[in-house]
């Protein structure tokens, strides 16, 4: 039985979770859970999975909540959530949380020695050298959930510092994909958000139509897997069958496939080196008939490139990125800017040349703060 605590029950990963986790219960046991402040839905997780310990982070809606069932012991606040990313009884920590909130979930999970299965894009982007030194120093290991990256390991054959040439990134290219450049600043947020494949939350779909999280996946695989920029190629690959691929020295490509699905990545983080059954329908290469991979039209994707941008330059640009981004992205859903100007905002927030240091915590905390205020001053008044 592996005890779980659960970081970001709510949202669309961490939904799909406890899915898995009902699936098998003879298996795994989600023994502590938190989210931020969607009472109603966690009410409902806490009655189904009865955890030893329930933390919902804002503390006034924690209050409308009802009483805990037997043997859950419901809390709130921050010292509550810092206490469940580090819950002593869990074998693994699941960072499904997003945004910037992430990072401190990581690092206090893996601080306490604890296993980390790594849907949290942002932990990576932002404090990739903090979270790896924290590993290093606990011994603990780092999971990769994303798709891709959970692709690479699996390519890898589960050993992240294994020995390749070339990491081949795929990208479905996003909602907007096909939309002609002069019409994109015209996009609701509606139609940014009906992407073609994959069913994901409202942040991340529209990072996907900008490719903005591919650049932050770009940013990822350096870290994880020690990738230079020159050894990572990002490839539109409409089908997203091909979650990402590997090249190896004598040439040879390694490809994993399967349909669009978080629940195949999220269940291996659990399960591996072993592979079960997700539930899933098989790959059907006869109605696919082919596969399709494009280079990436940086004028359709300028966040990308700037993405591209704060890989190289390292320090505190991943996190002025991330930072400008939640921002931009939060404005443009609430109707606030167009969707060209998610870009613009990011650029601007990052010509600031906001001063700052990435050597620990603290640091990046002051300026993804510092880098908030900057992109909210951008924004249209």
């Amino acid at each position: 039985m592996k005890k779980i605590a659960l970081i970001g029950s709510t949202g669309s990963i961490g939904r799909q979770v406890v899915n898995v986790a009902l699936r098998y219960p003879e298996r795994f046991q989600i023994v502590a859970m938190a989210a931020n402040s969607n009472a109603p839905l966690f009410s409902e997780q806490i009655a189904r999975l009865r955890p030893a310990f329930a933390v919902l982070r804002q503390e006034s809606a924690a209050r409308t909540l009802p009483p805990a069932p037997q043997g859950t012991r419901l809390a709130a606040g921050e010292e509550a959530f810092e206490e469940a990313c580090a819950f002593a009884d869990a074998d693994i920590v699941f960072v499904a949380v997003s945004g910037f909130a992430g990072l401190k979930a990581s690092l206090l999970a893996l601080g306490a020695g604890r296993d980390i299965a790594l849907a949290n894009k942002e932990s990576l982007v932002v404090g990739g050298d903090l979270v790896l030194r924290k590993a290093e120093e606990k011994g603990a290991k780092i999971l990769p959930v994303d798709s891709e990256h959970s692709a690479i390991w699996q390519c890898l054959h589960f050993d992240c510092a294994a020995k390749y040439r070339r990491i081949l990134l795929t990208a479905s290219g996003g909602a907007l994909r096909d939309v002609p450049l002069q019409k994109l600043e015209k996009m609701t947020a509606k139609e940014a958000l009906a992407h073609p494949n994959w069913d994901m939350g409202a942040k991340i779909t529209v990072d996907c139509a900008t490719m903005l999280n591919k650049g932050f996946e770009v940013i990822e695989a350096m870290h994880l897997y020690g990738a230079p920029p020159e050894k990572i190629e990002v490839l539109v690959h409409r089908e997203s069958i091909v979650h990402s691929m590997v090249e190896f020295e004598d040439g040879a490509v390694l490809a994993q496939m399967g349909v669009p699905s978080m629940e195949l990545p999220i269940q291996l983080a659990l399960t591996y080196p072993e592979r079960i059954s997700c539930k899933l329908p098989p790959v059907d290469f006869v109605k696919l008939g082919a596969l399709h991979f494009e280079a990436v039209n940086q004028e359709r994707y300028p966040c990308f490139s700037l993405a591209l941008e704060c890989a190289q330059k390292g320090g505190t640009y991943p996190c002025i990125l991330n930072a400008a981004g939640e921002i931009a992205v939060s404005a443009f859903l609430k109707g606030q800017i167009k969707y060209t100007q998610i870009a613009d905002i990011i650029e601007g927030t990052l010509s600031a040349s906001l001063r700052g240091t990435a050597g620990s915590y603290a640091e990046l905390e002051e300026c993804d703060l510092a880098a908030r205020a900057r992109a909210q001053a951008l924004l249209p008044q």
